[in-house]
């Protein structure tokens, strides 16, 4: 009752018309006024546009609501704000509302909002959750491309696909009308967009049954489980909610080249614990440790110096591993391959799948290592190499492989010699030796240099005939003139044959003929000399110089026909005023 008349007077003064009234006022009277007037407004609060106040309702008529925020003027919400809350909420006199403060018109009079404020509070409240990482409740109202919208707080907030589940959802309607359990997990304060995911939550809820199943592990447990994918190097295994690495090696004592040779998809197989660490959730499963080791296997009498057979079954750079028994596997080095240094490459003397037999040089069934030789199976040529292939003596081999600078070449087992690229020929330039011969092919050689210590076998094909370079010395000397065929144009020149055997270089300048035509590809035509290298084995020749000193020469001699005949009628005349003398003096 007090507060409705309370109400009543603030209206009667808010109405009353001081201006007429203060015309009945001295000045003293209306300086006192106004001083009142300040103090009062000292009191009240500043007015900020666009925040939230917490407010009283005071009236409420048909079409509006007012209300006190605690300023000088009441404000005014349109009733139609109240009819779109999908809250159905109705405020009586004297209930506590807030509202925004949305702006002071030039009366004075607030314009305020109840939806405004709402939004603004249900913003707030959104950041909030996401800044602390709140789940949040909310109710999905439609699908839409590549997800749902979702309801959070009255606003409308996207939920892509790919978060609704940990698994690929097809069918989004039917979660359209359900209420959902979400995280937001970005918002573009811009564009006022929001989006959440419900996969967060069910990854955290799998973390943490993870946890807790690892945290019950121990190693050496036996447990059953699914093969679930399978990769190159392994294959991940369903514990049960738990995924657990079972690497290749882990999977046969036997090696293997694929995961698929021992395990497929959906594969349901028992596993023993090999490692569990609980800081980064991760277990390691084993395979063949559900089996007896090989090695308890291995033949007891197997010592050193036993010889073994056994299958090729891992090439490496340094070696090769050999199967004795599936499981069991031996160290081949690449050293003990051949007494031959010459042997470059494993895949020079063995190949997988290969049955081989060599000789035991070590074992250790503690520490379940083996190791094999082959070359010493036989005795080592090289200690009386000397005697059989002597330096300058004539053999035959076979071509076995070519490399950038030469030939390996097989004189007999375990005894290889290499043939330098520049030992093939005297006379052809020969860029690879592939240029030459073939793999296989037989070659007859020369012992050039024998080295005992580095097992190295120098050979030579060249020498088995005399250096023409010797011959060509005396016939292709400088100044000589040859017939030759261009066989070839290059950048700076072209190649001449001017024999079967021997090829000279004409730089271009020298290719131009009498009539100021090159000479072309196919053409005969004689060549001069202008250079020759025996030690380089180079010939340099030009058809230009050919022509041009013919040219030169026959000036010459026609220059010294012209002064001989001069010369001959001067020595006529005096002969004949000489005799003239000589007759006149007889006389």
């Amino acid at each position: 009752m007090t507060n409705n008349k309370n109400i009543l007077i603030k209206e009667k003064i808010q109405s009353f018309d001081w201006t007429k009234y203060e015309t009945h006022f001295n000045n003293e009277k209306q300086k006192e006024r106004k001083k009142f007037e300040e103090i009062y407004e000292k009191t009240l609060p500043k007015v900020q546009e666009l925040e939230i106040y917490k407010g009283i309702v005071t009236h409420v008529t048909e079409k509006h609501i007012i209300v006190d925020i605690g300023f000088k003027a009441e404000g005014v919400i349109s009733i139609s704000e109240f009819s779109k809350d999908k809250d159905n909420v109705s405020f009586d006199i004297g209930s506590p509302i807030e509202v925004m403060l949305v702006k002071m018109d030039y009366k004075g009079q607030c314009i305020i909002s109840y939806q405004k404020a709402k939004i603004l509070r249900n913003w707030q409240r959104i950041n909030k959750s996401y800044e602390k990482g709140e789940v949040i409740l909310g109710y999905v109202v439609a699908r839409t491309k590549g997800g749902l919208i979702i309801e959070i707080f009255d606003i409308e907030c996207f939920l892509p696909g790919s978060h609704i589940n940990v698994k690929p959802v097809r069918d989004y309607d039917t979660y359209v009308g359900k209420t959902m359990e979400v995280k937001v997990v970005k918002i573009n304060q811009k564009t006022k967009n929001v989006v959440v995911s419900h996969k967060v939550l069910i990854e955290r809820d799998i973390e943490e049954q993870k946890k807790e199943m690892i945290s019950k592990l121990d190693k050496g447990q036996v447990l059953e489980g699914k093969i679930k994918n399978i990769l190159p190097y392994g294959a991940f295994v369903d514990l049960g909610g738990v995924d657990a690495l079972l690497h290749i090696t882990d999977m046969s004592w036997p090696h293997i080249n694929h995961p698929t040779e021992v395990v497929q998809l959906e594969q349901e197989l028992k596993f023993v614990v090999l490692g569990v660490d609980k800081d980064k959730n991760r277990v390691q499963l084993g395979l063949k440790q559900m089996h007896p080791h090989p090695w308890n296997s291995l033949d007891k009498n197997l010592k050193i110096g036993s010889i073994i057979k056994g299958k090729v079954s891992v090439i490496a750079d340094y070696g090769a591993f050999i199967e004795i028994i599936p499981g069991v596997e031996a160290l081949l080095h690449i050293s003990e391959m051949s007494w031959s240094t010459d042997l470059s490459s494993t895949q020079d003397f063995v190949q997988i799948g290969e049955e081989i037999e060599a000789i035991i040089l070590t074992i250790d069934r503690q520490e379940r290592k083996m190791s094999l030789s082959i070359k010493q199976l036989t005795p080592d040529p090289w200690i009386n190499i000397k005697h059989k292939y002597p330096v300058g003596s004539q053999h035959t081999g076979y071509v076995r492989k070519f490399t950038n600078f030469g030939i390996l070449l097989k004189l007999e087992k375990n005894i290889y010699g290499i043939i330098y690229t520049n030992d093939l020929s005297w006379t052809k330039k020969i860029k690879h030796p592939s240029e030459f011969c073939k793999i296989n092919d037989e070659l007859k050689v020369v012992i050039i240099s024998l080295d005992t210590q580095t097992r190295r076998l120098n050979l030579g094909h060249k020498q088995l005939m005399e250096n023409p370079w010797n011959k060509y010395e005396k016939i292709y000397y400088t100044g000589s003139i040859h017939d030759g065929i261009i066989v070839n144009f290059l950048e700076k020149g072209a190649t001449i044959l001017i024999n079967k055997e021997i090829e000279a270089f004409a730089p271009l300048r020298f290719l131009e003929k009498k009539d100021g035509k090159i000479i072309k590809k196919g053409e005969k035509i004689n060549f001069k000399v202008i250079e020759f290298n025996k030690e380089n084995k180079k010939i340099i020749v030009s058809h230009t110089s050919v022509y041009r000193d013919q040219h030169d020469k026959n000036k010459r001699k026609d220059q010294r026909s012209r002064k001989f005949e001069r010369s001959t009628f001067g020595d006529i005349a005096g002969l004949v005023k000489l005799k003239e003398k000589i007759e006149k003096e007889k006389k």
